[in-house]
């Protein structure tokens, strides 16, 4: 996991963060890379928790560095495995870790005409837009290559509610779930 681009084959970047969506975005992204016959290369971005102007003015910012770039390689590794079982891809590649923020970070990776930029593209409500900027808008706006942005997985709703359901000590009803998740016809 470096940040060497040795190759020049066709490339199918996926933005990874260890998020359900862009879980759901590297699998897409390695069946776009076997469509394609390009390589596949799953990006993680990060930055110090508090940006690299406090880093820099902390005596101890080396030591914190190098272990907030280990947390980040931990959390790719776990991203890889949760999607393909282990750290192999199974296709041609390399994992990459980005210092920067994730948006520019990825522009600046996915940085070939050829190159394909996947990304999952999350469910975002008007504070949450307000709050946090959007990784898949700034890509969109910015890649001088295709951007794909995969929606999130239908059942994310019905989870949502489902969460939302148990924080408030509601009681779950089932028939709704499996209805809403399409493994029961309406009426049964």
């Amino acid at each position: 996991m470096s940040e060497s681009r040795p190759s020049s084959a066709p490339r199918v970047l996926a933005g990874v963060s260890g998020s359900p969506g862009s879980l759901t975005a590297l699998a897409r992204a390695a069946e776009e890379a076997r469509c394609r016959g390009a390589e596949l290369w799953p990006v993680l971005a990060w930055e110090p928790p508090d940006g690299d102007l406090v880093v820099r003015r902390s005596p101890v910012a080396p030591v914190l560095a190098g272990e907030w770039e280990e947390l980040a390689r931990e959390r790719l590794v776990r991203a890889l495995c949760a999607v393909f079982g282990g750290t192999d891809t199974g296709l041609p590649g390399q994992a990459l870790l980005v210092r920067g923020a994730p948006g520019p970070a990825l522009v600046r990776t996915a940085d070939r005409d050829d190159d394909v930029l996947v990304l999952g593209a999350g469910a975002r409500g008007r504070l949450r837009r307000a709050l946090w900027p959007s990784v898949g808008r700034y890509c969109l706006a910015h890649a001088g290559c295709p951007v794909l942005a995969v929606p999130p997985s239908p059942l994310r709703a019905a989870l949502a509610a489902l969460h939302r359901r148990n924080a408030l000590g509601l009681r779950l009803d089932t028939r709704l779930l499996a209805r809403e998740s399409g493994t029961v016809r309406p009426g049964a």
